[in-house]
């Protein structure tokens, strides 16, 4: 499974190493913008995987251990082509802080990865995590992912939450608008539970290496 899965990350030419120099993608921050990416030819963004990607993370759907004590979060979506196809197979590898902001650098905590169903939906239960502070530099709360289709090239993103989402007693607002790396576009739809939140994004991926 480790081998098959280097291999997978390893197609096209975009390499993804969690100790790569960190660089930003320019991010747009003025006028309407849509939630949820939409298909019609429009790639899901780009970001920064930063120095806390491990590979070989457990195969899995349920982040969720008894050392996690944060606010749940039911994240559930569809993998899609740029000319609006589900893509069923598509690898996605999570990987995000707990709830005192801090990654688990020497297990797998709260990292995990899986694959899309022949419909190209994902389903992740995980938590909402914190904000952070300290030798990583400062972020607003957000998810890491990888995301491949089978021949396709790797796409690392981030996803974000909504201004007026409640967890920790942080002010969501202030601290996604004072992140300087964040795209608002790759923000999660969120809706309150009994146990927490209920998220949705649908990803948009190429297919096809060397695809426009």
């Amino acid at each position: 499974m480790p081998n098959s899965r280097r291999a997978f990350f390893k197609t096209g030419a975009v390499a993804i190493a969690g100790g790569a120099a960190v660089s930003a993608v320019p991010v747009a921050k003025a006028g309407p913008l849509q939630v949820t990416p939409a298909c019609a030819g429009h790639e899901t963004p780009p970001a920064f995987d930063g120095p806390l990607f491990k590979p070989n993370s457990p195969e899995r759907t349920n982040l969720l251990t008894p050392s996690v004590r944060g606010v749940r979060l039911d994240l559930r979506g569809v993998v899609y082509s740029p000319q609006c196809q589900t893509v069923g197979g598509a690898l996605l590898d999570f990987w995000q802080c707990d709830q005192n902001g801090d990654y688990d650098t020497v297990g797998f905590g709260l990292r995990g990865h899986q694959r899309s169903n022949s419909k190209g939906e994902y389903h992740l239960n995980t938590i909402i995590p914190r904000d952070y502070f300290g030798q990583w530099g400062w972020r607003a709360p957000h998810i890491h992912v990888q995301i491949q289709a089978p021949g396709g090239p790797p796409l690392v993103t981030q996803l974000y939450f909504p201004d007026d989402t409640q967890a920790y007693g942080r002010d969501f607002a202030a601290l996604n608008a004072g992140d300087e790396f964040i795209n608002r576009v790759c923000t999660i739809q969120v809706a309150r539970t009994g146990s927490g939140y209920r998220g949705t994004f649908d990803f948009v991926i190429k297919t096809t290496v060397g695809a426009p």
